[in-house]
């Protein structure tokens, strides 16, 4: 099935929602042996571009700083170079203050569920809580808004009181979303959030995204390592190696003429139609 769901042409030569230039980051740690300070380079100069309303799939090998940038799009980190442009403004010349109406615009989606999720809280709590620490509405409104949202997702309002662990693993991705979606954000930052489901809720929760996407016109950066998921789901796509990014195209062009070499040995080592059949079937 197709997932892909751009559905806004005129979109096409808008301006960018997110430009990120030439970002690094830094990361200072004392050795394991001696008391020197070690520097760590998890992100060097790398920069991409996410058109409004679309998808931006983001590959590359464990280690290569793909976490590490979502988290500095995210204001989880501070970069120790370049800019971060969001909708026209630069986030990485802003004091914290100024930052603060960022952080509902930006939301970020983990990779496990699980640990991600209060289990102390019911499902219509988690979706709350953002509301409350923002200060939305009463708390009768943040409870309907909770529930609509849950409706949103897939997930009857019925099961409100129900705690993260009495769902299942795709379920409580569906709340993670629910919850990032409450505050009506415009990026959704996807970190390997379907990595750790099986095929039929990948597939589902692919088929809830793009659905979302059309209705709200959300922008995704999808963080993944799977190549088949990033087909189904991406207009473009930017790789990254060695904590910098390497080639950005239209998902068509990367798939059909990959320029970087890099890019041609990930091509290559994915999986063929031939052998995920056998792999289903065996």
């Amino acid at each position: 099935m197709r997932h892909r769901s751009n559905q806004y042409p005129e979109l096409d030569c808008a301006a960018p929602l997110v430009r990120i230039e030439r970002l690094s980051k830094q990361y200072v740690q004392r050795g394991a042996l001696t008391r020197s300070k070690v520097t760590v380079q998890a992100l060097d100069q790398a920069t991409l571009t996410i058109r409004r309303g679309t998808t931006l799939a983001l590959v590359g090998e464990s280690g290569s700083g793909k976490s590490t940038l979502a988290r500095c799009l995210a204001l989880l980190e501070k970069p120790s170079a370049g800019a971060i442009w969001f909708a026209g403004d630069n986030l990485t010349e802003m004091n914290s203050k100024n930052l603060l109406p960022f952080h509902r615009r930006i939301q970020l989606i983990f990779q496990d569920p699980t640990s991600a999720l209060n289990p102390r809280l019911s499902a219509a709590e988690i979706v709350m809580e953002p509301l409350a620490i923002q200060g939305e509405g009463t708390k009768l409104w943040r409870r309907r808004r909770a529930l609509e949202m849950m409706e949103a997702v897939g997930l009857p309002a019925r099961w409100e009181h129900k705690r993260p662990l009495e769902f299942s693993g795709g379920q409580r991705q569906r709340i993670a979303i629910a919850r990032a979606l409450a505050l009506e954000p415009e990026l959704l930052i996807l970190d390997e959030a379907l990595s750790s489901l099986d095929l039929a809720n990948q597939e589902m929760l692919l088929q809830l995204l793009a659905d979302l996407q059309a209705a709200h016109t959300l922008t995704y950066l999808h963080i993944s390592h799977d190549l088949r998921l990033v087909a189904q789901c991406a207009d473009e796509v930017a790789v990254m190696n060695q904590r910098t990014i390497v080639e950005q195209q239209s998902a068509l062009e990367l798939f059909a003429r990959p320029r970087h070499r890099y890019t041609q040995e990930l091509l290559e080592a994915m999986p063929s139609l031939e052998s995920i059949c056998l792999e289903r079937s065996a």
